[in-house]
């Protein structure tokens, strides 16, 4: 390190040097007064060189000569170079003499190599260092900005900055004012002699006082906070490097414990659990097992996800820990014996296997009592049906009824009696059925057995008295009805007889009463002819109803004589000899009224059989008159015999006679008006409805009506191509002789024979198709695959007359112009009418050519647009 020593001596930097050799010498006991007299026996300069850099320097001498004093400078000047300074001018006779000037220069060396020199702040040394770590530590601070190591520091607060950055509760930076430098200058002398051991070295007065203070006094000085603080920044990176280690160690420790303690958590739970889980006492009911089974899914539904997660989060917390311990160095974690994570696998999987068994077993146990409630129920509702159909049977069987009861009672009872043995017999299965539910249940050990067998056994029993209590009404029934049979024959055959009577009395009533639709006369001559029928039957039913009135009668008589008092009405029947009367006299009612219905009827359907011939009638003249005209106007139109005007006087004539015939018509419609108010919907003497000759006769004036226009129009083409009488019959021959299904027009495939027949050259070859495809162009433009003989006589009126042509409108206005490619507006209204002048002038379009003049009109593309060439 170089270092020109031509410093200017100033007091200000005497002092500054002489306060830091006092504040590392005062650490050996001593100190100095006068920096350039003290250090010139060079005694206090080695001593101040071995506290600074904690060596030992040689021996000094003790001897107050002058070549003592040289040789123990120079000892610590060798020393000096042996750090790396390289001295310049200074000497140790200009020390040993006093020399201020260079005694400072050797202070300022020792301080930039032992203070300064040393200090590094991000790859800076030295004096940048210094300067940068002053400029870090104060960037926070408002009104200071370190830019150098003089006028930066005159106010004072940096030095204020520096300690309250460090240590803020020593400085109240904010009551701190940029225009009070003295005061803000002693407050940090004053704090840093007190509280951080740093002597002062500067006076606040001469630094204000001084336009630029000493830059190598600030230095010194500024570098004792910087190894104050950096000493306890020191500690407080060891602090903290201490801590780090510490706290990554308790980390260790909470995430060993909290695996421990997670760990036997975990396990405890598996441990209360799986005896839990491997309990195979089954309930007695159903609803027990229902709610051990409601236990079992809220364990897998809300118990066992927590633990689901701890398991998984124990696992992931294990390997985070041996983790972490690896990376910091530390020994991988050991579990307590068994806690170890293949341990609580091993719990975990004897948990599943338990759980597993557990809802097996849940299962089958609720199986078996849902089978064990159902018999049990089945055994309840059959046995509670088999009781409710016991009820007060056991009286009905001992009642007496029959003592006093007739003999139709009596045979009701016996019948009532049979159907009651056939159910008592239908319900035996029942009480076997019960039995072996019974049984069964037993079997199976269910819990309410005894009720069970109990109820079965009275059933039973009951059971049995129900059968012999039966056999004993039998035989009291039998033996009664013996003595009532002979009057109750009598009331059985009158019941026979009586209800297919009162039946067919009942039918026929319904019959002469019955609403009746007919169509036709046929219909209701049968109806009066069935009618006739039933009316010669009526001398035998009424002979019937004699017979089975006396059968009434005798019974009547035998209970008379034998003194039998009868209960009342017939039992086998409903039907008394009142009703049978009565409904007979209704039928005698009835017949007369159905007889005039009929007739009334009959006469209505003459009626309408009058209308439907008369109908007929006339349909079968006019709708044949129809269609032969039909077919003459087809004859008509395809033959055309005579002249075109001889043809349509003709047509009209016919027209004519068409038109006369309307009243025929006009009569068949007031016929159909009287069917359709008599509601006469079908006439089998005729085809022909009044909808079918409305469209035929519209058709055939349609068909006379057409077939005039186009003759018209074939006279109005003769007229205006100049063909003759005997091309237009050439023409509607050829037309009608390719015309196979006489409908008036030619498919392109007959078209194309028609051609070829009149000379055309439109042969299946490439030419011969482009020249028919032309044609075809002109005679069907709409593309409908059909020539019509108009389209046709136009097309041969236009091949053989001489019509004129867009070339030929072309070569006429070139004429009027003069020879020229276009025309003005005054040449047209000199050649021609007014009128046509101004259609030309207005639609004609401005000539665009090279020769083009003002006002010149395109007479070309007008001529061919009269055309349909172009468009106009």
């Amino acid at each position: 390190m170089r270092l020109i020593a031509c410093l200017r001596p100033q007091w200000q930097k005497q002092d500054t040097f002489t306060a830091w050799c006092n504040s590392h010498l005062r650490k050996a006991g001593t100190q100095i007064e006068n920096i350039d007299e003290d250090f010139r026996d060079g005694l206090k300069l080695m001593l101040l060189l071995e506290v600074i850099s904690g060596e030992r320097l040689p021996k000094p001498e003790r001897g107050k000569m002058r070549v003592h004093k040289i040789n123990n400078v120079n000892k610590a000047l060798d020393f000096i170079a042996s750090k790396g300074v390289k001295l310049v001018s200074i000497g140790a006779e200009e020390i040993v003499d006093g020399n201020a000037k260079m005694t400072l220069g050797m202070i300022w060396t020792i301080i930039l190599r032992f203070a300064i020199q040393d200090i590094s702040v991000e790859e800076t040394s030295a004096k940048e260092g210094l300067l940068l770590w002053c400029q870090r530590k104060t960037a926070p601070y408002k009104n200071v900005n370190v830019q150098n190591f003089h006028i930066s520091w005159k106010d004072g607060l940096a030095f204020n900055a520096l300690i309250h950055r460090h240590r803020p509760e020593l400085i109240e930076y904010d009551k701190l004012r940029k225009d009070d430098p003295v005061t803000n200058l002693n407050n940090a002398f004053e704090v840093a002699e007190k509280y951080l051991d740093i002597p002062k070295m500067l006076d606040a007065e001469d630094i204000v006082g001084t336009l630029r203070p000493d830059e190598k006094a600030i230095m010194t000085y500024v570098s004792c906070f910087y190894h104050a603080f950096s000493g306890a920044q020191k500690a407080e990176t060891a602090a903290n490097r201490i801590c780090k280690v510490l706290a990554v160690n308790q980390e260790n420790e909470h995430l060993m414990e909290d695996y421990e303690k997670l760990a036997s958590d975990l396990l405890e739970w598996i441990r209360r659990t799986i005896p839990w889980l491997e309990d195979r006492v089954p309930q007695k009911t159903i609803q027990e097992m229902q709610q051990k089974l409601e236990d079992f899914r809220d364990y897998r539904r809300v118990h066992k996800p927590p633990k689901v997660q701890e398991k998984c989060q124990l696992e992931i917390n294990f390997n985070t820990l041996q983790t972490k311990l690896r990376l910091s160095n530390r020994p991988a974690f050991m579990p307590s014996e068994g806690k170890m994570v293949s341990d609580i696998n091993n719990g975990w999987q004897h948990l599943e296997q338990a759980e597993k068994g557990y809802e097996e077993w849940l299962l089958n146990e609720i199986r078996r009592l849902e089978r064990l409630d159902h018999l049990a129920e089945k055994f309840r509702q059959k046995a509670s049906i088999h009781e409710a159909w016991t009820d007060g049977k056991e009286a009905m069987l001992k009642h007496r009824d029959y003592e006093t009861a007739t003999l139709s009672d009596i045979k009701a009872l016996i019948r009532k009696h049979e159907a009651f043995e056939s159910d008592l017999a239908a319900h035996q299965d029942r009480v076997e059925q019960i039995a072996a539910i019974a049984q069964e249940l037993n079997e199976l050990d269910y819990y309410d057995s005894h009720n069970v067998n109990t109820r079965c056994q009275k059933i039973c029993d009951q059971w049995d008295a129900l059968g012999s209590l039966t056999h004993s009404r039998r035989e009291a029934l039998e033996k009664t009805e013996k003595q009532l049979e002979a009057i109750d024959q009598l009331h059985l055959e009158y019941a026979k007889r009586a209800a297919p009577f009162n039946n067919w009395m009942e039918s026929a009533m319904e019959d002469l009463q019955d609403m009746f639709i007919v169509h036709t006369i046929e219909e209701i001559e049968g109806l009066i002819s069935a009618h006739d029928q039933f009316k010669s039957t009526l001398p035998d039913a009424d002979r019937e109803r004699e017979a089975i009135l006396a059968i009434h009668k005798e019974a009547q008589r035998i209970a008379e004589s034998n003194h039998i008092k009868l209960s009342g009405s017939n039992p086998y029947t409903t039907v008394t000899p009142q009703i049978i009367n009565s409904k007979w006299e209704k039928v005698q009612q009835l017949v007369p009224k159905r007889d005039h219905a009929l007739l009334e009827e009959q006469s209505k359907q003459q009626s309408n059989e009058h209308l439907r011939r008369q109908f007929a009638s006339q349909a079968n003249v006019v709708g044949p008159w129809i269609q032969t005209k039909m077919e003459e106007i087809g004859r008509i139109s395809i033959e055309m015999n005579g002249t075109l005007e001889d043809q349509l006087s003709h047509l009209k004539q016919y027209e004519r006679s068409i038109v006369d015939y309307k009243p025929n018509l006009d009569l068949l419609e007031q016929q159909h008006q009287l069917i359709q108010e008599a509601l006469i919907f079908d006439n089998k003497h005729t085809n022909y409805t009044m909808e079918h000759i409305r469209v035929g006769w519209e058709q055939l004036l349609t068909t006379i009506a057409r077939t005039i226009n186009e003759v018209e129009n074939q006279i109005l083409t003769r007229d205006a191509k100049g063909i003759s009488q005997e091309q237009m019959q050439e023409f509607r021959a050829s037309f009608n002789h390719f015309d196979k299904d006489h409908g008036g027009a030619l498919g392109p495939e007959e078209f194309k024979a028609c051609l070829i027949s009149l000379g055309y050259d439109v042969e299946n070859d490439r030419q011969g198709e482009a020249e028919f495809n032309r044609i075809m162009s002109l005679v069907d433009p709409n593309h409908s695959g059909l020539v019509t003989f108009q389209a046709f006589i136009d097309f041969m009126s236009r091949e053989t007359t001489d019509t004129d042509t867009a070339d030929q409108v072309i070569a006429s206005f070139k004429v009027l112009a003069g020879d020229k490619n276009f025309i003005t507006a005054e040449e047209l209204r000199r050649e021609l009418p007014p009128d046509q002048a101004e259609y030309c002038i207005a639609r004609m379009a401005p000539y665009q050519g090279p020769d083009a003049v003002p006002g010149a009109l395109d007479y070309k593309s007008f001529s061919t647009a009269l055309y349909g060439e172009s468009d106009l």
